[in-house]
């Protein structure tokens, strides 16, 4: 609500709503950006887990396919959200682009109030995120104050913080907490490729805007551009879901998701380098006014077309490691802490935003505004796309040397990564205590020494 244009929001010239300074104006402004962030970060953090918790006994051909089907259905709403309210935001008014979000969520919320019963997860009490910061902090602890970082006594840095090594935690939940370390490295590859991805909404954002917009006398918007980009997700996830039923269907191939990851930030380093090679070609067209949210720009003559191969790969990119990603987050940990782990992703992915922002900031103020200039013909844009590209390719690379440790995800292999005999010995009592609790919940009568 507090996002609204100010500037348009009068009756007439002599009856305006508001009387506030642009000093404060870009303060209220700010603060609903601030809400919107948080809002969007519960929204990724919780929904996709929530969904998926009805899953926890399929096998990862369905969660694939799942994860596949779920992306292709939040882009297909973006599709429509980026067609039809960038067009009324753009070129009917921008407070309605504002309103209708507003409307919708409000009548969302009331949805959810209405359905709350059917919606509540209780995930099991012995693994929490706050447990798993906990193991992490006492370990530390514990191996600073030892100063036995390469201990002998102990095969992980993580087990400073069991009973039986000094901590306050149990085996089952360090344990837990060990298989989840060993997903950081996959999660820390991918703060690069969100930060390519996220060139959309600020360095492609900026090349579109400062292209010819028009199309048979309509002004495209330049929010739809975004569309380019989710069409090769919306036409892959059938294909790829076909494809994902052959491969598995085939239990000894040793399929693993990690050559899609690997293929996707291939395609995302390819289009920086497209992004870059358009922005020199952008430059040759000799400039012409155009007309957005009525303000007169001095933009390239360059057909906004000629930018669309750039959003294909990035979309290409999108189809293929997202739901990867979020398969081995969720399938390569054990149940309890599956939540938690996809958490863990969402964290990263968001690291690669500001990673983004941070390079932006630096390239700008390195280069003086060359890389990231105020006015793009004046720049050298495309450097900045050559330098994401290279860092792009060296990220992917670091990827490939540590891929073999996700390489399959048949039963046999995920008992195997999910730790040693002493572990395995950890899931049989972790079966036995269930076992133990369903015949605890069944016997009506119990003696204080069962009870114990």
């Amino acid at each position: 609500v507090v996002a609204f244009p100010f500037e348009d929001v009068y009756f007439d010239r002599r009856h305006i709503l508001h009387t506030l300074t642009k000093r404060e104006q870009k303060l209220v402004f700010y603060f609903a950006l601030l809400t919107a962030s948080l809002g969007i970060g519960g929204i990724r953090a919780i929904v996709c887990p929530l969904s998926a918790y009805h899953l926890e006994d399929c096998r990862p051909k369905e969660l694939l396919s799942f994860f596949n089907w779920f992306y292709w259905l939040v882009n297909l709403n973006s599709a429509v959200v980026f067609v039809s309210i960038s067009y009324i935001q753009q070129s009917v008014a921008r407070n309605l682009g504002i309103l209708i979000p507003f409307v919708s969520m409000l009548m969302a919320m009331i949805t959810i109030h209405m359905v709350r019963d059917e919606m509540i997860y209780r995930p099991k009490t012995e693994s929490s995120l706050l447990t798993t910061f906990g193991v992490i902090a006492a370990a530390l602890k514990t191996s600073c104050v030892r100063h036995r970082y390469f201990s002998r006594g102990t095969a992980n840095w993580l087990d400073h913080a069991k009973e039986n090594h000094g901590g306050h935690y149990s085996e089952t939940q360090v344990e837990s907490t060990k298989l989840l370390a060993k997903l950081f490295p996959l999660f820390a590859f991918q703060i690069l490729y969100r930060t390519c991805v996220m060139q959309i909404p600020s360095g492609y954002y900026l090349q579109t805007m400062n292209s010819n917009l028009h199309f048979s006398g309509f002004v495209l918007p330049v929010a739809a551009m975004n569309v380019i980009s989710i069409v090769p997700l919306l036409i892959l996830v059938p294909i790829l879901d076909c494809i994902n039923s052959y491969l598995f269907s085939f239990k000894d191939t040793g399929h693993s998701p990690t050559i899609y990851i690997i293929v996707g930030q291939l395609s995302a380093a390819l289009s920086m380098v497209v992004a870059g090679f358009s922005e020199i070609h952008r430059k040759h067209f000799p400039q012409v006014e155009q007309t957005l949210s009525k303000e007169v720009l001095l933009v390239s003559s360059m057909p906004c077309f000629h930018l669309v191969p750039q959003y294909i790969l990035l979309g290409v990119a999108e189809a293929l490691v997202t739901p990867s990603c979020s398969l081995l987050s969720f399938w390569l940990v054990p149940e309890r802490i599956r939540g938690i782990s996809m958490h863990f992703l969402t964290l990263f992915n968001g690291a690669g935003c500001f990673m983004g922002a941070f390079l932006v900031q630096t390239a700008h103020a390195g280069t003086q505004g060359s890389w990231f200039p105020h006015l793009l013909h004046e720049g050298k844009l495309e450097r900045f796309f050559f330098f994401l590209a290279s860092i792009m390719l060296v990220n992917t690379l670091g990827l490939w040397t540590i891929a073999h440790r996700y390489n399959n995800l048949n039963e046999e292999y995920t008992c195997e990564f999910r730790g040693s005999l002493s572990e395995g010995k950890l899931l049989k009592h972790e079966k036995a205590i269930k076992h133990y609790d369903s015949v605890l919940e069944r016997s009506p009568i119990l003696s204080p020494m069962e009870k114990t």
